[in-house]
This record gives structure tokens, C-alpha cells and sequence, in this order.
């Protein structure tokens, strides 16, 4: 089973692929898909679609994970992510791939043991957890958080042993 976890943002989303082989999770892919602000937010938007689906494309994952939206301090921050967070489920959806959504806290809390965990622990777990994954940047970090959540998640009823990372 191959998942994608997404966290998405306006000004920068992350992508990771996980697969779970038998009881092994491995580390396929990550990085980030941005926009440029000096665009227009509606052609941000489509920059966000197009590497979106990219990743869909290269990659064929059987199922999605993306992170909820927290709700931010700004109002208009939130409405902007929210906007992004549109656009990034609208491009699995739009292959009838099956979407899951998780809270940022229960990504925390799955994968670092908190849910109030800095970026940087969740950084460090998901590097522990997939020593072969270098990711690009801490939104990659996340969504590969996210694509570990969505796979333990899936897993739990059918698995009889544990868990490995490679």
C-alpha cells in the first residue's frame, strides 16, 4: 500500500510517500510544491494544483492523507489555507483516490508521543523513523508525519506484527 501525506499551504505544501510492505514502512519520495507571491492568489492556487498532481502522477498512490487546518490567529490566513487546502484535496479526488484527514495533534501525537511536538521533534522522529528519508524541508517532514499516521491507521485492524521502518 503506497500513501501520500500532504500538508498543505499557500505558500508551501509537503508531500511525502510511504509504503507499507508487509509489516515495513519505506520511505518512497518527498519535497515541496510552492507558489510564487508575486503571483496573483487564484494562479497561486493553480501552482499549487499542477505540483499536486505531479506527485499523484509520478507516484499513483493508493490512498491520501492530509492534514487538517488549525485554525490561525489571522482569520485571513486561515481563509487563504483553507482556500490551498481545497485545491490540494481536490487533485486526489479528482482520480477517485480515497482521502483520510488527520489533526496536526494527532499527527504529533502518533509519530513524536505529543501532541504539541515542534516542528523540528516531528523532523527528528520522522528521519528515526525512515533513516533513508532526507527530507527537504519541514513541510515535507509533516506530510511524511502524515503519510506514518495514515499507515498505522490503515493498518491496525489486518496487522499481526509489528510495524518496522527502513
Amino acid at each position: 500500500m503506497r500513501i501520500l501525506g500532504l500538508d498543505p499551504g499557500l505558500k508551501v505544501t509537503g508531500w511525502g510517500i510511504v509504503d507499507l510492505n508487509e509489516s515495513n514502512l519505506i520511505h518512497v519520495g518527498s519535497g515541496k510544491v510552492t507558489s510564487d507571491e508575486k503571483k496573483t492568489f487564484s494562479s497561486r492556487l493553480v501552482e499549487i494544483f499542477d505540483g499536486v498532481e505531479k506527485v499523484v502522477t509520478t507516484y499513483r498512490p493508493d490512498e491520501v492523507a492530509i492534514e487538517e487546518t488549525f485554525v490561525n490567529v489571522n482569520p485571513k490566513s486561515t481563509l487563504k489555507l483553507g482556500h490551498a487546502r481545497g485545491v490540494v484535496m481536490l487533485v486526489p479526488a479528482r482520480f477517485s483516490i480515497k482521502i483520510a484527514e488527520y489533526s496536526p495533534n494527532r499527527v504529533k501525537k502518533s509519530v513524536v508521543g505529543t501532541g504539541h511536538a515542534s516542528k523540528k521533534q516531528v523532523e527528528t522522529m520522522v528521519r528515526t523513523l525512515l533513516p533513508t528519508s532526507r527530507a527537504s524541508s519541514a513541510d515535507a517532514s509533516d506530510a511524511l508525519a502524515v503519510a506514518i499516521l495514515s499507515l498505522i491507521h490503515i493498518s491496525e485492524p489486518t496487522r499481526r506484527t509489528p510495524i518496522s521502518y527502513a
